[in-house]
């Protein structure tokens, strides 16, 4: 055989195993195809299928300052725990809601969750038998009604519970157990205190923006949208967190004015210049003895970690940047509060709002004494809690009759003296979850006595109550800045005093006797 031949007879061998080889490779490309397909299949719904999500809620802000635990005969003080969480149109719940009906395909289901608790932030510490036994209940119906492609956990940020260190991380991590590796998401509260222990336990995390909270649903619809994309395979939730390491006081943290108003702007902008990525800033609350107190950044990206740092970097380096602005403010003190008020309503600045901002339980009486003291007429305390005094009411009189009453002085340390108040029963029936009194005195002087703190945020509660708001010069409110709602973004009020009278939730946060926070947190740790 010629040496033409024999290479000839060479080449064709070659061809032959190249082509051998090629179908080899065919062949394995499309099984390699078949099984990620399969296994994809499993782990990714097909567009078309149905998805089926749970909802879940166990929400509280604690005071851990103030003296009365918070049991499971509050949790359950309105009723028990309950499936029916999705008949609401509005808050987190609604706002997810909303979004699974836009996008279609979705059944969610309710799952059973404790109600508010009685006294809400002006409950103390969760009992671990309280905590253990809603989060079993929930576990347990999540696993009877499983299984699910998702879960949505509303929950607040500023729980504090005996025992259980990060509340909120412990509630994610009990779930997962019983659902396994299926994206969960968690909304929360604005005053949230938490840490990188929520954002490792869950998939994502979304945080209101705004004070007075007008944003819940919107935050609601984020997680909503990226829950949906993240079961399609069309999103994969990257967290970055920080602590920058500023406490600030409720009080300030209105997002109204400066700098809580540019802190959320900034979020925004990042927002705005990045597709698929959420910015989440929690202020924190201070009147939480837990060792992730104070503000919190967390940003979600589709998978891109490097981004989700550098905007967590950034937003925590600008609230470290403007901490003395943020977390160094001075308020009024009580007489001197009082006294700018009453000097304002005789300027016709009326109705002048002054804001109680640090009683936290309801029962103080620092305003309502310093307001007698000086002389002051036509005000309204708004409202006072004093769940004894409406039982002394309710057995000896009625609408219309005199009564010489104590009132307040009692709900905890800081609640200052009993107020003898000589007047005359204005109303007495129900209003919203409890009952209520109106005594009227002195100079066309009220208080409204309620048998729990109450929070008033707008002036819908005058009328129902017989009491007409062009009559009032003064209205003392046990609020921080929720009432800004309906007394200041209304046009509303004349002239509004933040008073710093004592209590568990003075501006001053160095007067609290802080244990578990870190030692160098901003602007405590200056007096440490």
């Amino acid at each position: 055989m010629s040496n033409k031949t024999k290479r000839s007879s060479g080449k064709s061998s070659f061809f032959r195993e190249r082509d051998i080889f090629k179908i080899k490779a065919v062949w394995i490309i499309v099984i390699l195809l078949l099984v990620g397909f399969v296994f994809g299949s499993m782990g990714v719904p097909e567009e078309g299928k149905d998805l089926k999500i749970a909802v879940a809620m166990f929400s509280h802000e604690t005071c851990t300052f103030c003296p009365r635990p918070t049991t499971i005969k509050d949790w359950e003080y309105y009723g028990p725990p309950t499936r029916d969480i999705l008949g609401l149109d509005r808050g987190y719940i609604g706002g997810f809601k909303n979004m699974c009906e836009e996008y279609g395909g979705i059944k969610l289901v309710g799952i059973l969750s404790p109600r508010g608790a009685r006294g809400g932030s002006s409950g103390s510490w969760i009992t671990k038998e309280a905590f253990d036994k809603y989060t079993t209940l929930i576990a347990g119906d999540l696993k009877q009604a499983g299984p699910f492609d998702g879960v949505f956990l509303s929950l607040h940020g500023a729980m504090a519970v005996t025992g259980v260190p990060k509340p909120e991380a412990e509630i994610v991590r009990r779930v997962r157990k019983v659902v396994g590796d299926i994206p969960i998401m968690v909304s929360l509260d604005l005053h949230a205190n938490e840490d990188h222990e929520l954002s490792d336990a869950a998939d994502a995390v979304f945080i209101i923006k705004r004070y007075p909270h007008y944003d819940t649903n919107l935050i609601g619809e984020y997680a909503g949208r990226v829950m949906i994309k993240t079961i399609r395979g069309k999103y994969k939730p990257t967290m970055a967190t920080r602590k920058p390491g500023v406490i600030t006081p409720s009080v300030f943290q209105g997002t109204g004015v400066s700098p809580a108003m540019d802190i959320m702007e900034r979020a925004r902008r990042w927002e705005c210049q990045y597709s698929d990525v959420y910015v989440s800033v929690a202020f924190g609350f201070a009147y939480a003895d837990v060792p992730d107190v104070g503000a919190t950044v967390m940003v979600v990206t589709n998978n891109n970690q490097g981004l989700a740092d550098m905007i967590a970097d950034d937003m925590s380096g600008y609230i470290w940047r403007v901490r003395k602005e943020f977390a160094g403010k001075k308020l009024p003190k009580t007489k001197k509060g009082v006294a700018l008020a009453i000097g304002a309503a005789r300027a016709g600045k009326t109705p002048v709002v002054i804001a109680d901002h640090s009683d936290r339980t309801g029962g103080s009486t620092y305003i309502l004494e310093e307001l007698i003291r000086q002389g002051a007429e036509n005000f309204c305390i708004a409202t006072l809690r004093d769940e004894k005094a409406l039982e002394e009411i309710k057995a000896k009189v009625k609408v219309g009759d005199t009564i010489s009453i104590d009132l307040g002085g009692y709900s905890d340390k800081f609640a200052g003296n009993p107020v003898r108040i000589n007047g005359k029963v204005e109303f007495l029936g129900n209003y919203g979850r409890g009952t209520v009194a109106v005594l009227v005195f002195g100079k066309n002087n009220r208080v409204i006595l309620t048998p729990q703190l109450m929070q008033v945020t707008t002036p819908r509660i005058f009328r129902p109550l017989g009491i007409k708001l062009e009559s009032l010069d003064i209205i003392v409110l046990k609020s921080r800045v929720h009432f800004r709602r309906g007394f200041h973004e209304t046009g509303l009020a004349g002239a509004i005093f933040e008073v710093d009278a004592p209590g568990w939730g003075p501006a001053d946060l160095t007067l609290l006797p802080y244990k578990n926070i870190p030692k160098d947190i901003y602007p405590i740790y200056k007096k440490n």
